[in-house]
């Protein structure tokens, strides 16, 4: 969608009425991803794809059909099923496309100007209603109080980690689609314990950095799961990059030369988790240093350190989870006690 919203807004202001095809599933060695989209005006032009070439006839010809009856459908393409193979779906994969009429798409106008902005917004989508997820509100509704609920805030999760994903929520499967790039993650420090937290980070959908001074340890081959590798003192490079209010930092140095004018920095910053390794007489030594620097007591505040909850975590995989677990808890306002025994609800 964020590739033809231009296309989209042009239409809109022409008064063209228009469909729009979207991947919402895919299995196996599918063209293009979840969120693909094409549409489809009702003069017969066409912005998008949604499988690279492979089932585009067939999409197209469904598409004037939803313009014309003013119904949305939904539509699998397979390598086994006859129309894939008319239509050329011979990469193995599967996929499954859900086409909406314009007049379906709740609230479009400002749907496709968040969109076109970079401004952060999810739907929740059925063949025939949705949901407009924001920061802040839900608009619209998929019928069903509860599904809006439990719907709207596992859209708001997968929202603040730029996903998009068919989700389960009262017994029907929903898709989400958000647009919003994913939320950052960076490791300081290449250390084994760095190799753990960023294999966790990419699995809860951060794009990962691992960043050390030392380029001996600093390696693609030491650390693949993480998306870029950073050879630089890492005060310098946390200088240098972007960080937002979504970005995670996770401190893993425990060496005075690198963690205290890095934390210097990462508390300057409106990063939303800031966590820092040590043992406890390591941390109380690091607070020292940072207010004889001058750190204020409220930035302070916000160093997580010792990093991680307590988990009695010992392996790196361990201590990965522990953090992880921090970063989730800080991130929606959860307790990190037990649900067992607790009486409010799950999702607050």
């Amino acid at each position: 969608m964020r590739e033809i919203v231009d296309g989209l807004l042009a239409w809109r202001a022409a008064g063209v009425r228009f469909a729009v095809a979207t991947v919402v599933h895919t299995w196996r060695s599918a063209p293009r991803q979840p969120g693909a989209a094409m549409a489809v005006s009702e003069h017969g032009e066409v912005l998008g794809s949604v499988s690279g070439g492979c089932v585009e006839g067939a999409v197209y010809a469904a598409a004037q059909e939803v313009l014309e009856t003013g119904k949305a459908q939904t539509h699998t393409y397979g390598v086994s099923d006859g129309d894939a193979l008319s239509v050329g779906l011979t990469c193995g994969g599967t996929i499954e496309i859900m086409i909406q009429p314009d007049v379906a798409l709740l609230d479009l106008d400002a749907l496709l100007a968040d969109i076109a902005t970079g401004r952060p917004v999810a739907t929740v989508s059925l063949p025939d209603t949705q949901l407009v997820v924001r920061p802040d509100r839900v608009d619209g509704t998929l019928g069903d109080d509860e599904l809006d609920r439990i719907a709207g805030e596992q859209a708001r999760g997968l929202l603040a980690h730029g996903r998009s994903a068919i989700v389960t929520a009262c017994e029907r499967e929903v898709f989400v689609q958000s647009w919003a790039a994913p939320a950052r993650m960076i490791v300081f420090g290449a250390i084994d314990f760095a190799a753990a937290v960023a294999r966790i980070g990419k699995f809860l959908g951060y794009q990962v950095t691992v960043c050390d001074a030392r380029g001996v340890f600093a390696t693609p081959a030491r650390f693949p799961e993480a998306d870029k590798v950073v050879v630089q003192w890492p005060h310098r490079y946390l200088e240098s990059t972007a960080v937002d209010e979504r970005t995670v930092l996770c401190v893993l140095t425990h060496d005075p030369k690198f963690d205290i004018p890095l934390l210097e920095v990462a508390l300057r910053t409106p990063a939303r988790y800031i966590g820092a390794m040590g043992s406890r007489r390591t941390c109380e030594d690091r607070l020292t240093r940072l207010r004889e620097a001058g750190v204020p007591e409220e930035a302070l505040a916000r160093l997580r350190a010792p990093i991680g909850l307590d988990l009695g975590a010992r392996t790196p995989e361990e201590t990965a989870v522990a953090i992880a677990a921090e970063i989730v808890a800080s991130s929606w306002g959860g307790s990190g006690a037990p649900l067992t025994g607790l009486t409010a609800p799950i999702h607050g």
